[in-house]
């Protein structure tokens, strides 16, 4: 479990994981804002080195277990996008509100499920403050044929 003196970078390696450079957007928007104490992110893909990791709907061609990797990968992502923003991920006072997009087939109802691979990783890396309100929604697709899409509120 996360020891108490340990930053969030430091709770990352200890997952294995490193912050990635931050994700390009797709489109006509920036990653992350700041305004006052909230930090919004834009909606994160499951982006390695520029690529989608896979595509295609949940329930169909996307596994659930794959869908929770591409759900860990878009928290990444986001965690990526608020350090970005703010320089220091310790500066994190709360997880405030995730939202996660599931590109699912119509008869696939984990989409809780699959959020948890972005909730979990929150909680590992930020501890209590990384406790959040969710959504999980169930959509017919998302950019590039993403399977899923996880999007932040955060609050520094």
């Amino acid at each position: 479990m996360n020891s108490t003196g340990s930053t969030p970078e430091e709770r990352l390696a200890s997952l294995g994981l490193s912050v990635p450079d931050v994700a390009k957007p797709v489109a006509a928007y920036i990653p992350a804002l700041r305004t006052g104490n909230y930090v919004f992110t834009s909606g994160q893909l499951p982006m390695r080195d520029g690529q989608l990791i896979t595509t295609g709907k949940v329930g169909g061609d996307v596994s659930p277990e794959e869908a929770v990797e591409c759900a860990r990968l878009c928290a990444l992502n986001a965690i990526a996008a608020v350090r970005a923003v703010i320089g220091d991920l310790s500066q994190v006072k709360r997880i405030v509100k995730v939202v996660a997009f599931v590109a699912s087939t119509p008869d696939f109802t984990g989409q809780p499920g699959v959020a948890n691979g972005a909730s979990e990783l929150f909680g590992d890396v930020f501890g209590e403050a990384g406790q959040h309100a969710r959504s999980a929604v169930g959509v017919p697709v998302l950019p590039l044929d993403a399977p899923v899409e996880v999007e932040l509120i955060v609050e520094v």
